[in-house]
């Protein structure tokens, strides 16, 4: 089998995030901007996924001066600042069964993560699920942190969120073969 590198849709493709706090949580979706996965003998080698940090939309929130507000800390530099690093990236590195070894860039700040992953390749169309737990006070995220910050009571957020993965991607490998 040949190698073959599939080109993420971005408007196929959802990242859902959950943020805790002592109250409750939220939740929203994150934009994928591009990306694309290698695939050797069948098997996902390596990809990189290319996630629009001023794309953060929050669906639990209804009021929209509320959303707003909460939109813009999120862009904030308390949180993923947005407007100095549009972009976080996720490098995979090596993939062993359902497990996937990568490396998770937010703010310029680079990370090991591992997770499972589920992927499945039909003709063209590649699909893959996974849920990644990402400890944000790693990235600088630290508002609100209970490791860094004391008598929170009820205004705690926890310092994990969840990300609900959801690619569909597109086999964009050239053939080499020329008609004449």
């Amino acid at each position: 089998m040949a190698n073959k590198t599939f080109k993420i849709s971005s408007t196929q493709s959802t990242i859902e995030w959950i943020g805790r706090k002592v109250t409750g949580s939220h939740n929203g979706t994150i934009a994928i901007k591009e990306g694309e996965l290698l695939l050797k003998d069948g098997k996902l080698t390596e990809g990189r996924i290319v996630v629009d940090t001023t794309n953060i939309n929050i669906i639990d929130v209804t009021d929209p001066s509320y959303k707003a507000q909460f939109a813009a800390h999120l862009a904030s530099d308390d949180f993923f600042s947005s407007q100095k690093f549009p972009e976080a990236v996720l490098e995979i590195i090596a993939v062993n069964g359902s497990r996937v070894d990568a490396t998770l860039t937010i703010k310029g700040i680079t990370h090991p993560i591992q997770f499972e992953a589920e992927i499945n390749t039909n003709g063209d169309i590649l699909t893959a699920t996974a849920k990644l737990v990402v400890d944000r006070t790693k990235y600088e995220m630290k508002f609100r942190s209970g490791n860094f910050f004391t008598n929170l009571g009820d205004n705690l957020i926890y310092d994990n969120f969840d990300l609900h993965v959801s690619i569909t991607a597109k086999n964009a490998t050239v053939s080499s073969s020329i008609l004449i």
